[in-house]
């Protein structure tokens, strides 16, 4: 594991909005708007994204936690961007500031933890 570089990983990915984000259709609320689900996805997936390259082979993260607001909504049609960066390295558990952007517009922001697991051996005690 490259814990120089880990401690100083971020990552940017989007969407577009659809009807499949959108919280009419996820559950998460009857309006066709980006979902909170979809947004806490986003910055997850950029969380993991980031710290992938310099883990160890055979390794990668889960998510234990997330502490998030949505702030403002995103209708279907535009990009929604998160970004997630490393801001603490504890052992195996890393700690993100995770945002999402419309455009200039800050519409969801927060904390992120992983944990670093080894793939093989996480996925022998799920099937257990």
């Amino acid at each position: 594991m490259d814990t120089q570089k880990l401690q100083t990983a971020t990552k940017t990915v989007s969407t577009r909005v659809t009807e499949k984000n959108c919280a009419s259709a996820i559950g998460s609320g009857e309006l066709p708007v980006f979902a909170t689900p979809a947004m806490s996805a986003l910055m997850e997936q950029a969380a993991w994204q980031a710290v992938a390259p310099y883990l160890d082979e055979g390794d990668g993260t889960v998510g234990i936690s997330m502490n998030i607001s949505h702030d403002a909504p995103t209708p279907i049609g535009h990009t929604v961007t998160a970004t997630a960066t490393v801001t603490q390295v504890d052992g195996r558990k890393l700690t993100f500031t995770v945002e999402a952007f419309d455009g200039a517009t800050c519409i969801g922001k927060g904390t992120h933890q992983r944990f670093i697991i080894n793939n093989e051996k996480f996925m022998g005690k799920v099937k257990k």
